[in-house]
């Protein structure tokens, strides 16, 4: 049979590579766009940390009518009374300008640099779970459809040989057994037939699902070994230096230990100016005016607030432990990881060169098998025997090419290196830092940069 090569044979011309599914995958891919606007929307807050440098300017009018009526004694030297209509009415300016808060905004403002660091991380780990899924989905496909080849094959030989067995029943050469024994063979492949159908459809969704298209007419996969180290030590040195996970998780901890600063300089002098400009009119009689201006510098030196500013510290220095300890535990995570998938790609590789000889010596089995049935010195059962026994030598071969391709793009997963320019994807390779750039110093606009 040639339907056990399909995972290394040549597809054609239009054939979707690995690669072009990966692409795909890339740029249309909505968890991972999904978290590429994530990414944009934590870039804001640096601009939002750093507006406590910036002055708050605000402006305010007012407008009003009043009456009164005051009535004087007659004899009063002072003139009569009478109605009194007023309209009182203002506008204003007010500026507030912080001078010092206990560093809250500076720090304020690196916390957010280091969030929008540990997003970038998050985003490359998420790129390398799309990208693996991808590739899992994309050999699960050609594993299945390979599988299904072979069943559907397999029904066409066990029918052929029920045939052949009714024909020597007839003849008187073998016994009803032997044929009940084919039927029963035949019967379980079709069964086969089914469940490899809906272990493709199932693995055709999946495709669907990371993809974004249909597969067509699918390429073989090949191993990623040349992002592979030799070594199972190597793999791991890298991945504990380049692993998106592990550096998202150094910047938590970064995150957490300056909102400690943060919530101390709550405790701190809190110093600022304020200046207000303010025109008035007829404010006490008709046609008064009155300009009035201020500049005020502010000084509060917070002395006990019931105690919050202390718990919340508190609160944030055990946090700053918690982030340490998820570091360490991510970081067992990709030891793991490593250690598991290189595991894997030993084991496959070991499982092709056995499948292969398995299926050898089947082909060499079956074939003297079939010849010494015909001479009377083999049952219909052991012919049939033999016959599943290659079919699932085959299978097991055409699994072990699908895991030796899977486990070693696992193994670049693990290391931390499965992302679109190491592979060398053609694609718009997405840059965080284009955004970051376009919106880290506004001072306003309510417009995003794509045009929103």
């Amino acid at each position: 049979m040639t339907s056990v090569l399909v995972l290394m044979s040549a597809s054609g011309v239009s054939a979707e590579t690995l690669d072009s599914a990966l692409a795909r995958a890339y740029g249309n891919n909505p968890s991972l766009n999904a978290q590429r606007a994530s990414v944009r929307a934590t870039d804001e807050n640096v601009a939002r940390a750093k507006s406590g440098y910036r002055p708050q300017v605000n402006a305010s009018a007012d407008i009003g009518r009043s009456y009164s009526n005051v009535k004087r004694p007659g004899n009063s030297a002072v003139g009569g009374g009478g109605d009194s209509y007023l309209t009182p009415r203002g506008f204003g300016v007010e500026i507030n300008q912080s001078i010092f808060n206990g560093f809250r905004t500076e720090n304020s403002v690196r916390q957010a640099e280091s969030s929008v660091l540990g997003a970038r991380e998050t985003l490359s780990n998420n790129e390398q779970n799309t990208l693996f899924d991808g590739v899992t989905a994309y050999m699960n496909v050609l594993r299945d459809t390979a599988i299904l080849d072979l069943q559907r094959n397999n029904v066409e030989v066990l029918d052929e040989q029920l045939r052949q067995t009714r024909d020597r029943f007839n003849v008187g050469e073998v016994t009803r057994t032997d044929v009940a024994q084919a039927e029963s063979r035949l019967a379980a492949s079709r069964s086969q037939v089914s469940l490899a159908e809906s272990n493709l459809r199932t693995s055709i969704a999946q495709y669907r699902q990371v993809i974004g298209v249909e597969p067509r007419s699918l390429a073989p996969g090949r191993p990623l070994d040349r992002l592979l180290p030799k070594t199972v030590d190597s793999a791991l040195k890298v991945a504990l230096n380049e692993h998106p996970a592990i550096k998202a998780s150094e910047h938590g901890v970064d995150v957490a230990e300056l909102q400690v600063r943060i919530d101390q300089g709550a405790l701190a002098p809190q110093l600022g100016l304020q200046g207000n400009v303010a025109q008035r009119y007829d404010n006490q009689t008709n046609g008064d005016r009155a300009l009035a201006a201020s500049v005020v510098a502010q000084l509060t030196v917070p002395i006990y607030d019931g105690g919050v500013a202390y718990a919340t510290t508190r609160q944030s220095k055990e946090t700053v432990g918690q982030r340490r300890l998820e570091a360490d535990s991510v970081r067992d995570q990709v030891r793991a990881a490593v250690i598991s998938s290189w595991g894997q790609l030993e084991a496959a590789r070991a499982q092709i060169v056995a499948a292969q000889a398995q299926i050898d010596a089947s082909e060499t089995a079956l074939n003297g098998v079939r010849e010494e049935a015909r001479v009377g010195q083999r049952t219909t059962l052991d012919v049939l025997n033999a016959q599943q026994e290659l079919l699932t030598a085959r299978v097991t071969l055409i699994t072990a090419q699908r895991d030796r391709v899977v486990a070693s793009y696992a193994v670049a997963q693990a290391m931390g290196r499965l992302n679109s320019r190491s592979l060398g994807l053609s694609v718009n390779h997405y840059s965080p830092k284009i955004h970051y750039d376009q919106v880290k110093d506004l001072w306003g606009g309510l417009t995003t940069p794509d045009g929103r």
